[in-house]
C-alpha cells in the first residue's frame, strides 16, 4: 500500500492536462471542487432516497469517488510544490494541539 508520497508521485505520471507541472493549480483544484461535489450529490442522494442509509454500492461508488478527490488532491499539491506526507503531517500536528487547547469546535483558521 502506497504512502503518500509514493502516491502523489505516482498520479503524477497519470495527470494529463493543459499547463501540467507548470504551477497550472487551476486545472485540479476544479476538478476536486467537481468530485467533492459529485460526492455531496450522492450522499444528498443517499438521505434523500434511502434514509440515510448507504448501501455496499453506494459505498463502492463514493470510495471511487474519494479516489478521484485523492488524485486531484495530490496533483494540486504538486502543481503548488507541496508534499501530501508534510501536509498530513501538520495537519494532524495542528488537530492534535487543538484537541490539546479544547479548540478543535468553533471556526477560524488560527484557532
Amino acid at each position: 500500500m502506497p504512502d503518500f508520497a509514493t502516491y502523489q508521485k505516482q498520479a503524477g505520471t497519470t495527470a494529463i492536462y493543459p499547463g501540467r507541472g507548470t504551477g497550472n493549480f487551476v486545472y485540479p483544484a476544479l476538478g476536486l471542487a467537481g468530485e467533492t461535489g459529485e460526492i455531496c450529490e450522492k450522499i444528498k442522494k443517499v438521505i434523500r432516497d434511502d434514509g440515510g442509509v448507504v448501501s455496499p454500492e453506494v459505498r463502492g461508488l463514493l470510495a471511487k469517488e474519494l479516489g478521484d478527490v485523492l488524485w486531484y488532491l495530490a496533483t494540486l499539491a504538486s502543481e503548488l510544490g507541496l508534499d501530501l506526507d508534510q501536509i498530513a503531517a501538520d495537519n494532524l500536528a495542528k488537530l492534535s494541539n487543538r484537541k490539546q487547547t479544547g479548540r478543535l469546535q468553533g471556526s477560524g483558521d488560527l484557532r
